[in-house]
């Protein structure tokens, strides 16, 4: 008899550590300038805004036996900010002053466009993900305007499913390589420098 609990008891635990290992992932991910960036600016103003422009805050789903239940999703209240302290940070560098609203200032907004995360969706384990973000600059300048779309994606392969911290930190890494790439444009710093 207690044999037989015992064995109930190591089944029921082995599905509910099952089930955990393919719950909902909240991510927080840290966006973070990942290269240097030249001054061009002379300390002039420059409004600075952040948006969110995905349809969900879920990237995708992490696979696996359940899919349907392996959501995985980054809420743009928790990104938006971090957005936001990095797009000021790179606007300092570029050699401007970032503001809340100037009067005839430039105006460069950033977009988190999109934000994926896809497994494979056969097969029980998850082994690979391919990650990729999206973003939008449009920068406008007395009647100027300038846009560009800058994007970044990596494709991870695991010998287990990824636990929430590597996928947070996969997932910053592809966000720091878009947001790089952003300001990286050499007509972004001439636009808001003109």
């Amino acid at each position: 008899m207690l044999q037989r609990l015992l064995i109930g008891l190591v089944a029921v635990t082995s599905l509910a550590l099952v089930g955990c290992a393919h719950s909902p992932q909240q991510l927080r991910p840290q966006p973070t300038l990942n290269a240097p960036l030249t001054a061009v600016g002379q300390g002039q103003p420059v409004v600075v805004r952040v948006a969110d422009g995905r349809p969900s805050p879920v990237l995708g789903t992490r696979g696996g036996l359940y899919p349907d239940t392996s959501a995985i999703s980054v809420s743009g209240q928790d990104v938006l900010p971090k957005l936001q302290a990095q797009a000021e940070a790179a606007v300092r560098l570029l050699g401007f002053t970032p503001t809340a609203g100037a009067y005839n200032a430039p105006q460069l907004t950033l977009t988190l466009a999109e934000l994926k995360y896809q497994s494979p969706k056969e097969g029980l384990y998850v082994t690979e993900a391919d990650i990729a973000a999206t973003m939008r600059i449009e920068v406008q300048n007395a009647n100027r305007r300038y846009s560009g779309r800058y994007g970044a994606s990596l494709n991870q392969r695991f010998g287990m499913a990824p636990n929430q911290a590597t996928n947070t930190k996969l997932v910053s890494d592809v966000l720091s390589d878009a947001l790089t790439r952003a300001f990286k444009d050499p007509a972004v710093a001439q636009m808001l420098a003109q």
